[in-house]
């Protein structure tokens, strides 16, 4: 130990080291439930890229290992400490490096808050699509670890499709730049790609390169009310045969309705079985909606709402907006899961999960990014009672179970982390999993990188 912060110290400024187990036992989780993290030794912030390169040179030396954080806002306890580990966050290297307007990209530290950019490139008159939940606190360091989505993603897709470029610090302290910042660029392997939903597993992030778009006009929203979860999976599925895209498209049960109506008071209708959002940001977004709720009534919607504005629009989404926290309040403790099927298997997946929820006598809300089939059903349960904590812990697994049965996968946006180690061996099988080993060790071969999470 002693050896360890005496060679941190000889590359990094004092206030960039933490000691105090009081401080540092702060930053040994992120919000997961049931996933176990482990005391860090110490916790470096550092501010520059030679900075994070003295760190891992440092801990290749001493084979000590080294988890990187960003806000710690994952949900799959991705950024867990190991035992004795350093703590690397990335949250004071967060700076806008560059915003080209004729190129269409931003360069940014991993530090960078995605609501903070999102804010810098629209003074530009440009957007940066992914927009995950938690965008007002998580970082584009930690939303590249994850792979993660977003609101938007039914027509924009998720963050892998927007990084372009990457310069990443290896386990040995070597720097590497991947990719390109040209609109165009085949040469070699697609090792950005690779890096993107690595969680921290083959390298650091510090600095990365985005894809922009012009910025779209303000989108309009609706509502629409249905008497049962199939038939808002219907009109699903009828909205995206129909060639429509939207730029927003999602879902809630009965249950998650009713938790944000007890949360909130916006007075939804209590007697839904499930909600549908859709929004449109194109150049003539009522006569989408009308087309869309048109389809929703022919797949059985007791009422269709459409907003006149951007104002009621903001008014009608702040119920999706509310749908976890208002779950959280359900209990004492909730799980959330992402488990991503097909869409036309997404009506099957919300009957399975109602009757998962029966059977464990769990309450079990789901909301979901419906346009593309990933679905965050959120457990609820008490975690003190050991009895209750155990069914909850099952009921997730059964979903994720489920969610393989129907063609999906287990994270859509969430990533593996802790949380899921044992489903991607399931997911992957054998083969697969030899291969995701035997990259792992050609970037990391002591092991040193997040270890203990995907596999």
């Amino acid at each position: 130990m002693g050896d360890l912060i005496e060679r941190l110290r000889a590359g990094l400024p004092a206030e960039a080291i933490l000691t105090d187990p009081d401080v540092t036992t702060s930053y040994a989780n992120d919000m997961a439930s049931f996933c176990p993290a482990g005391a860090p030794a110490v916790v470096c912030l550092p501010r520059t890229v030679e900075e994070v390169r003295h760190i891992m040179r440092t801990a290749t030396a001493l084979r000590v290992p080294v988890v990187p954080q960003g806000a710690r806002t994952g949900l799959s306890g991705a950024a867990n400490a190991s035992e004795g580990c350093i703590v690397l966050s990335l949250t004071r290297m967060n700076r806008v490096l560059e915003i080209d307007p004729v190129d269409r990209v931003a360069v940014v530290e991993p530090g960078v808050v995605n609501a903070a950019l999102s804010r810098a490139v629209a003074e530009r008159g440009l957007y940066y699509p992914p927009d995950p939940s938690s965008w007002e606190q998580c970082t584009i360091g930690g939303n590249i670890g994850t792979g993660s989505g977003g609101l938007c993603c039914v027509k924009y897709g998720v963050t892998a499709e927007y990084v372009l470029g990457l310069d990443v610090v290896l386990a040995d302290g070597r720097l590497m730049r991947t990719g390109r910042r040209t609109a165009k660029g085949v040469a070699g392997y697609d090792l950005t790609r690779l890096f993107v939903g690595s969680e921290g597993s083959l390298g650091i992030v510090v600095r990365a390169i985005l894809a922009l778009r012009p910025a779209p006009p303000a989108q309009l929203a609706m509502v629409a009310e249905f008497p049962s979860a199939q038939a808002a999976c219907a009109a699903v599925c009828a909205i995206m045969s129909g060639g429509h895209v939207p730029s927003l498209l999602e879902l809630m049960d009965g249950t998650t309705v009713r938790a944000v109506n007890a949360m909130t008071a916006m007075g939804l209708p209590e007697s839904t079985e499930a909600l549908l959002l859709a929004a449109f940001d194109t150049p003539a977004p009522a006569a989408d909606l009308a087309a869309v709720g048109e389809l929703c009534l022919a797949a059985g919607a007791t009422q269709v709402v459409p907003a006149e504005d951007a104002v009621e629009s903001e008014m009608l989404l702040q119920a999706r907006r509310m749908a976890l926290p208002a779950l959280e309040r359900v209990s004492t403790a909730t799980m959330i899961d992402d488990v991503c099927v097909p869409r036309g298997r997404l009506g099957a997946l919300l009957d399975g999960v109602a009757a998962i929820a029966a059977k464990h006598e769990l309450t079990i809300g789901v909301c979901a990014h419906a346009g593309d089939g990933n679905t965050h059903p959120v457990v609820c349960f008490d975690a003190a009672d050991p009895e209750e904590s155990r069914r909850a812990r099952e009921s997730f697994d059964a979903i994720m179970a489920l969610g393989l049965e129907l063609g999906g996968t287990i994270t859509g946006e969430h990533g593996v982390g802790v949380l899921k180690k044992e489903w991607l061996a399931r997911e992957l099988g054998p083969v697969g999993m030899e291969m995701q080993r035997g990259v792992k060790a050609v970037f990391d071969p002591l092991g040193i990188l997040n270890p203990g999470k995907l596999f």
